[in-house]
């Protein structure tokens, strides 16, 4: 189990729709977390749980009140809130404006979502949606608690150029002047490509070897799928079988992938901050659906069973996973409408 970050390094590559489709079937339990300093927008585009409107104030808001005496791993469920279909949430804040109010505590929240995993009470991975990161980034100050950043980029010339060029730069803050995959410890840096489907194999391979040469040690993870009805059918805004949806189809194979080429470094190498933790299981095929998500994609489609039943966390807050999803072809609730960043 580990904090995975995802990040951007400029135009709008779908950073928050990609952190929802991989956590909305990731196979163990999960928090979501909005972390991008310009603000969150799962407030505005989905529902929670009991069907009303998310708590813009019950989150990283609530966070930065109470974290500067500390912040245990576990206190993190008493700021979290349920989506339509259960999947676990930290609101991000409301804007740019609100980031200060955070100053400083980056490194704690980094630190408590790399223990999450070691929680006697409710374990869990943390995917975090980062936005965009520049050098001036105060969420760069998070990144070093990641088992594993995620860049995602479109194919055009330019995003592929400026994707090699944040892996590089990142490698360098991160990993000093540690040259080369082999010597790199966490977090590694992969790249995930925003493509349509079908034509983007040769745009790996290019990408890949563009990577190599820059000796950063990162490399491309995989491809999710450029899908504009399956991103409405996650936000929750259009009706259909989500999970034979070309997004979620290919955020299955994105997350078998993480899991299948870094489950082993994850349990030999801990980042900053990180307990050693255990080595991620590996994933057979398809991912089973574990916690639900805005519009939960329905595990009898996958073959797979349900999650277990939920269990109590700390603060009086349910555990993520084992919430009851909706029958297949339903969608949850959306809320105020606005296209997936």
């Amino acid at each position: 189990m580990a904090l995975i970050a995802l990040a951007a390094d400029k135009g709008s590559p779908g950073v928050t729709t990609a952190a929802v489709a991989l956590a909305a079937i990731w196979p163990r339990r999960v928090l979501l977390a909005e972390t991008d300093p310009a603000g969150g927008d799962l407030v505005y585009r989905s529902a929670a749980a009991h069907g009303g409107q998310l708590d813009p104030n019950l989150g990283l808001l609530s966070i930065a009140a109470t974290a500067r005496r500390g912040l245990a791993p576990d206190q993190l469920w008493d700021h979290a809130q349920a989506l339509a279909g259960g999947l676990d949430v930290l609101v991000g804040l409301g804007g740019a404006e609100q980031a200060a109010g955070l100053s400083g505590t980056w490194p704690l929240l980094g630190r408590a979502f790399a223990q999450l995993q070691d929680s006697p009470h409710a374990p869990a991975d943390v995917i975090a949606d980062c936005g965009r990161v520049s050098g001036d980034s105060p969420v760069l100050d998070l990144l070093p608690h990641a088992a594993l950043v995620l860049l995602l980029a479109r194919t055009t010339p330019e995003s592929l150029a400026r994707v090699r060029d944040r892996a590089s730069h990142l490698a360098r803050r991160l990993h000093g002047e540690r040259r080369g995959a082999a010597q790199l410890g966490t977090p590694l840096i992969g790249v995930v490509l925003v493509a349509e489907t079908g034509g983007a194999g040769k745009l790996v391979h290019q990408l890949d070897e563009m990577l190599h040469a820059t000796q950063s040690g990162a490399r491309v993870v995989g491809t999710l799928a450029e899908d504009e009805s399956g991103a409405e059918q996650l936000a929750g805004r259009r009706r259909g079988r989500l999970d034979k949806s070309l997004l979620v189809r290919s955020a299955r194979k994105v997350s078998a992938d993480i899991q299948q080429r870094y489950g082993t470094l994850w349990a030999t190498a801990p980042g900053p901050g990180q307990g050693a933790g255990g080595p991620v299981a590996p994933v057979p095929g398809a991912a089973p659906f574990a916690q639900g998500g805005p519009a939960p994609v329905p595990p009898q489609a996958a073959g797979q069973p349900h999650a277990a039943g939920p269990q109590p966390a700390p603060g009086g807050h349910p555990a993520p996973g084992g919430h009851p999803a909706p029958a297949p072809g339903g969608s949850a609730p959306g809320s105020a409408p606005g296209a997936p960043r």
